[in-house]
């Protein structure tokens, strides 16, 4: 029997040249160090996407100090999403992008564009690049999992990065991607590509984050290019400690400051103050991580206000939840000291401008 094209379990992956003309026209060094919010969906009454509610979020964050955003992954609801409902959404986050920065300082806008064939992963990149988007964050194809081998994901990720017309990060999460859970040594060969320029690592393995951040310039001929980021609010401050460049953490959704002034007081020297945030955000985050991304909106008006309430409800088969319910009260008390840290921020950042 052929074995399809997509799965390429016979190919031993290929790797373009550090000198060749793909990689010196895609060379903008690495991604800035920072938090990166993976975006929060939003949706209207009449099950729309809501553009308004998406552009204001969009300036929230950026007001809050964040990096760069990211945009369907599984916080995003990309599953739950028509392929026109996913530029909308792009099209709409790009758009408050440019007119609240500064062209000068352009802000990441990455885009989630996982899917199981190369084909259609390299479709995605390029509707997502038409519509504002600056780089894709992909999940490995783990719908054939079982007969799926390390090779033939090398080769996947080598083949979308060299026919992708942005670059590419990889998206290591294993409870979205059938259980797949790419180890470092397949993470540093997939690294090795000159477009595949960061990987977000939602496995939660710190371990696995110092081998990337210690062996991607080895892989990549000593060019110190290559983003590596967290991908949950529980460890930014251990990722930085061994060497991590950012987060990319659902719970900035939320609490955006403070998860930017754990790395500030990193960068400070203030580790003692760092740990203790660390603690705290940890706390939130884990009734984050409990509840998923139905959780995370139903705490959207208890940290920005009641206005978000309709906006921030999960497509069907989700449903809200209940305000008065018992889920609803644990979340608000697990992140009432994070919520008066992150109002705490905010007053400083108006009183200093």
């Amino acid at each position: 029997m052929d074995v399809p094209r997509d799965l390429n379990m016979a190919t031993t992956p290929t790797t373009p040249s550090y000198d060749s003309p793909i990689h010196q026209q895609s060379l903008t060094g690495r991604l800035p160090n920072g938090v990166y919010v993976p975006m929060l969906a939003f949706f209207t009454p009449e099950d729309t996407i809501d553009v308004p509610a998406t552009q204001r979020h969009t300036a929230r964050l950026l007001d809050a100090g964040v990096t760069g955003l990211v945009i369907h992954g599984s916080n995003g609801e990309n599953v739950h999403m028509s392929r026109r409902e996913r530029r909308e959404v792009i099209e709409a986050v790009a758009d408050a992008v440019r007119h609240e920065t500064d062209s000068h300082a352009p802000v990441p806008i990455i885009a989630g564009c996982g899917a199981q064939s190369v084909r259609e992963t390299v479709e995605l990149c390029q509707e997502s690049r038409d519509a504002g988007a600056t780089h894709a964050l992909i999940l490995p194809p783990g719908y054939y999992a079982s007969i799926l081998n390390k090779d033939a994901i090398v080769s996947f990720f080598h083949q979308v990065a060299s026919e992708s017309p942005i670059p590419i990060l990889i998206y290591n999460f294993p409870g979205a991607a059938n259980g797949v859970d790419l180890d470092s040594d397949t993470l540093l060969r997939i690294a090795s590509h000159p477009r595949v320029v960061g990987v977000k690592l939602t496995c939660g393995n710190t371990g696995k984050l110092a081998r990337m951040v210690d062996g991607a310039p080895k892989v990549r001929r000593g060019c110190d290019d290559f983003f590596v980021a967290g991908g949950s609010a529980d460890f930014i401050l251990q990722g930085l400690v061994v060497g991590a460049h950012g987060t990319i953490s659902g719970f900035a959704n939320l609490a955006p400051r403070a998860c930017v002034r754990i790395g500030e007081l990193f960068d400070q020297g203030k580790i003692l103050e760092a740990r203790s945030l660390q603690h705290e955000v940890a706390r939130a985050d884990w009734l984050a991580i409990r509840y998923g991304f139905v959780g995370v909106k139903a705490a959207m008006p208890y940290f920005h206000g009641d206005g978000e309430a309709s906006c921030a409800v999960p497509r069907l088969p989700f449903t809200k939840l209940d305000p008065v319910g018992q889920a609803v009260g644990e979340i608000q008390d697990g992140m009432a000291g994070t919520l008066a840290i992150e109002r705490q921020l905010a007053e400083e950042a108006t009183q200093s401008n």
